[in-house]
Protein backbone atom coordinates (compact mmCIF):
# COMPACT_ATOMS: atom_id res chain seq x y z
CA UNK A 1 0.00 0.00 0.00
CA UNK A 2 1.23 3.22 -0.61
CA UNK A 3 0.77 6.15 1.69
CA UNK A 4 0.99 10.05 0.43
CA UNK A 5 1.20 12.90 2.34
CA UNK A 6 -1.09 16.13 1.68
CA UNK A 7 -1.30 19.31 3.68
CA UNK A 8 -2.68 19.04 7.34
CA UNK A 9 -4.88 15.80 7.73
CA UNK A 10 -5.47 14.80 4.67
CA UNK A 11 -3.52 11.19 3.09
CA UNK A 12 -3.80 9.27 0.00
CA UNK A 13 -3.68 5.39 -0.30
CA UNK A 14 -3.05 3.57 -3.17
CA UNK A 15 -3.03 -0.20 -4.20
CA UNK A 16 -2.48 -0.66 -8.09
CA UNK A 17 -5.77 1.87 -9.44
CA UNK A 18 -7.73 1.87 -6.28
CA UNK A 19 -7.10 5.03 -4.34
CA UNK A 20 -8.84 6.19 -1.18
CA UNK A 21 -8.26 9.48 0.41
CA UNK A 22 -9.08 10.65 3.55
CA UNK A 23 -9.78 14.02 4.92
CA UNK A 24 -9.11 16.03 2.04
CA UNK A 25 -9.85 19.91 3.82
CA UNK A 26 -9.33 23.37 2.63
CA UNK A 27 -5.20 23.13 3.91
CA UNK A 28 -4.58 20.34 1.67
CA UNK A 29 -4.15 19.76 -1.77
CA UNK A 30 -6.82 19.49 -4.77
CA UNK A 31 -4.61 17.08 -6.62
CA UNK A 32 -5.26 14.59 -3.76
CA UNK A 33 -8.75 13.80 -5.17
CA UNK A 34 -7.37 13.38 -8.59
CA UNK A 35 -8.67 9.93 -9.80
CA UNK A 36 -9.92 8.94 -6.15
CA UNK A 37 -12.14 5.86 -6.29
CA UNK A 38 -13.55 6.57 -1.90
CA UNK A 39 -13.17 9.64 -0.05
CA UNK A 40 -13.51 9.31 4.16
CA UNK A 41 -14.12 12.38 5.90
CA UNK A 42 -13.35 12.01 10.17
CA UNK A 43 -15.69 14.97 11.03
CA UNK A 44 -17.31 18.55 9.49
CA UNK A 45 -14.33 21.05 10.55
CA UNK A 46 -12.78 22.40 7.13
CA UNK A 47 -9.66 21.80 7.72
CA UNK A 48 -10.78 17.92 7.56
CA UNK A 49 -13.44 18.36 4.54
CA UNK A 50 -13.38 20.98 1.31
CA UNK A 51 -16.80 21.05 0.00
CA UNK A 52 -16.23 22.82 -2.83
CA UNK A 53 -13.54 20.49 -3.65
CA UNK A 54 -15.16 17.39 -2.58
CA UNK A 55 -18.36 18.19 -4.76
CA UNK A 56 -16.41 18.90 -7.65
CA UNK A 57 -14.71 15.39 -7.75
CA UNK A 58 -18.06 13.71 -7.60
CA UNK A 59 -19.21 15.49 -10.21
CA UNK A 60 -16.32 14.67 -12.23
CA UNK A 61 -16.77 11.13 -11.12
CA UNK A 62 -20.11 10.00 -10.03
CA UNK A 63 -19.00 6.56 -9.02
CA UNK A 64 -16.50 8.33 -6.18
CA UNK A 65 -17.85 6.84 -2.98
CA UNK A 66 -17.65 9.05 0.44
CA UNK A 67 -17.98 7.45 3.90
CA UNK A 68 -18.40 10.15 7.00
CA UNK A 69 -20.20 10.06 10.29
CA UNK A 70 -24.17 9.97 9.83
CA UNK A 71 -24.96 13.69 10.47
CA UNK A 72 -22.48 15.08 8.41
CA UNK A 73 -23.59 12.55 5.79
CA UNK A 74 -26.84 13.85 5.59
CA UNK A 75 -26.05 17.54 5.26
CA UNK A 76 -23.51 16.63 2.19
CA UNK A 77 -27.00 15.31 0.35
CA UNK A 78 -27.84 12.24 -1.72
CA UNK A 79 -24.53 9.47 -2.53
CA UNK A 80 -22.65 9.94 0.94
CA UNK A 81 -22.80 7.23 3.58
CA UNK A 82 -23.16 7.36 7.12
CA UNK A 83 -21.52 5.34 9.35
CA UNK A 84 -20.85 4.57 13.07
CA UNK A 85 -18.74 3.50 15.66
CA UNK A 86 -17.88 -0.14 15.23
CA UNK A 87 -18.86 -0.69 11.52
CA UNK A 88 -16.97 -2.03 8.98
CA UNK A 89 -16.98 -1.71 5.23
CA UNK A 90 -15.26 -1.95 2.22
CA UNK A 91 -13.75 1.72 0.50
CA UNK A 92 -11.91 1.69 -2.78
CA UNK A 93 -11.23 -2.19 -1.98
CA UNK A 94 -10.06 -1.37 1.80
CA UNK A 95 -11.50 -2.98 4.94
CA UNK A 96 -12.50 -0.23 7.21
CA UNK A 97 -13.45 -0.36 10.59
CA UNK A 98 -14.58 3.17 12.18
CA UNK A 99 -13.64 3.94 15.73
CA UNK A 100 -13.61 6.54 18.20
CA UNK A 101 -16.94 8.96 18.36
CA UNK A 102 -15.98 12.50 19.39
CA UNK A 103 -13.33 15.16 19.21
CA UNK A 104 -11.34 15.92 21.53
CA UNK A 105 -11.94 18.50 24.41
CA UNK A 106 -10.24 22.12 23.72
CA UNK A 107 -11.86 23.84 26.13
CA UNK A 108 -15.14 24.23 28.24
CA UNK A 109 -16.90 21.06 26.15
CA UNK A 110 -15.71 22.23 23.22
CA UNK A 111 -15.80 21.42 20.36
CA UNK A 112 -18.64 18.71 21.01
CA UNK A 113 -18.57 17.26 18.08
CA UNK A 114 -18.74 13.87 16.23
CA UNK A 115 -15.09 12.42 15.01
CA UNK A 116 -14.63 9.19 13.21
CA UNK A 117 -11.23 7.95 13.31
CA UNK A 118 -10.46 4.87 10.51
CA UNK A 119 -8.40 1.79 10.59
CA UNK A 120 -7.97 1.04 6.98
CA UNK A 121 -5.94 -2.22 6.24
CA UNK A 122 -4.11 -1.56 9.77
CA UNK A 123 -3.45 2.05 9.62
CA UNK A 124 -5.06 4.38 11.55
CA UNK A 125 -6.26 7.81 10.64
CA UNK A 126 -7.83 9.17 14.43
CA UNK A 127 -9.14 12.79 12.84
CA UNK A 128 -8.88 15.27 16.06
CA UNK A 129 -9.29 12.74 18.51
CA UNK A 130 -6.84 10.47 20.63
CA UNK A 131 -8.95 7.24 20.77
CA UNK A 132 -6.68 4.05 21.45
CA UNK A 133 -8.63 1.59 19.53
CA UNK A 134 -8.68 -2.10 20.74
CA UNK A 135 -7.55 -3.02 17.24
CA UNK A 136 -4.13 -3.88 16.65
CA UNK A 137 -2.51 -0.87 14.45
CA UNK A 138 0.58 -1.57 12.04
CA UNK A 139 0.81 2.65 10.82
CA UNK A 140 -0.51 5.81 13.16
CA UNK A 141 -0.68 8.87 11.66
CA UNK A 142 -0.54 10.99 14.43
CA UNK A 143 -1.69 14.41 14.97
CA UNK A 144 1.21 16.94 16.15
CA UNK A 145 -0.67 20.32 16.15
CA UNK A 146 -4.08 22.38 16.84
CA UNK A 147 -5.54 23.49 19.67
CA UNK A 148 -6.43 20.36 21.26
CA UNK A 149 -3.13 19.18 21.06
CA UNK A 150 -0.39 18.84 23.67
CA UNK A 151 2.56 17.12 23.00
CA UNK A 152 3.22 14.97 25.64
CA UNK A 153 -0.37 13.67 24.94
CA UNK A 154 0.51 12.97 21.20
CA UNK A 155 3.77 10.87 22.62
CA UNK A 156 1.61 9.20 24.92
CA UNK A 157 -0.98 8.56 22.48
CA UNK A 158 1.83 6.81 20.16
CA UNK A 159 2.73 4.64 23.30
CA UNK A 160 -0.92 3.57 24.08
CA UNK A 161 -1.34 2.30 20.64
CA UNK A 162 1.86 0.45 20.21
CA UNK A 163 2.00 1.21 15.89
CA UNK A 164 5.37 -0.67 13.99
CA UNK A 165 5.45 3.09 12.24
CA UNK A 166 4.04 6.25 12.61
CA UNK A 167 3.44 9.35 10.27
CA UNK A 168 3.03 12.92 11.48
CA UNK A 169 -0.61 14.81 10.67
CA UNK A 170 -2.35 18.00 11.17
CA UNK A 171 0.91 20.06 11.40
CA UNK A 172 -0.30 23.37 9.96
CA UNK A 173 -0.16 25.08 13.20
CA UNK A 174 3.46 24.56 13.55
CA UNK A 175 6.46 26.86 12.33
CA UNK A 176 9.71 25.08 11.00
CA UNK A 177 11.05 25.31 14.23
CA UNK A 178 8.45 23.77 15.88
CA UNK A 179 8.31 20.62 13.47
CA UNK A 180 11.72 19.69 14.31
CA UNK A 181 11.60 20.20 18.41
CA UNK A 182 8.21 17.66 17.67
CA UNK A 183 9.92 15.29 15.62
CA UNK A 184 12.92 15.28 17.96
CA UNK A 185 10.41 14.35 21.01
CA UNK A 186 8.69 11.80 19.08
CA UNK A 187 11.82 10.11 18.12
CA UNK A 188 13.03 10.05 21.03
CA UNK A 189 10.27 9.32 23.21
CA UNK A 190 7.40 7.74 21.00
CA UNK A 191 8.76 4.21 21.17
CA UNK A 192 8.44 3.24 17.80
CA UNK A 193 9.58 4.04 14.06
CA UNK A 194 8.52 7.91 13.13
CA UNK A 195 9.65 9.31 10.22
CA UNK A 196 8.06 12.66 8.57
CA UNK A 197 6.53 12.45 4.99
CA UNK A 198 7.41 15.38 2.97
CA UNK A 199 4.29 17.37 1.92
CA UNK A 200 3.45 15.09 -1.68
CA UNK A 201 5.55 12.48 -1.15
CA UNK A 202 5.10 8.83 -0.62
CA UNK A 203 5.85 5.75 1.37
CA UNK A 204 4.96 2.16 0.91
CA UNK A 205 3.81 -0.16 3.66
CA UNK A 206 4.44 -3.49 4.27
Amino acid sequence: MRLTKYGHACVRLEIGDRVLVIDPGTLSEGEALAGATAVLITHEHEDHIDVDKLTAARESNPELTVHTHAALAASLGAGVTGVAVGDTFTAAGFSVRAVGGEHTEIVDGLPGCTNIGFIVDGLYHPGDSMFVPAEAVDTLLVPISGPWVKLAEAVEFVRAVGPARAFPIHEAHLSAIGLESFDWWMATKGGTDYARIPLGESVDLP
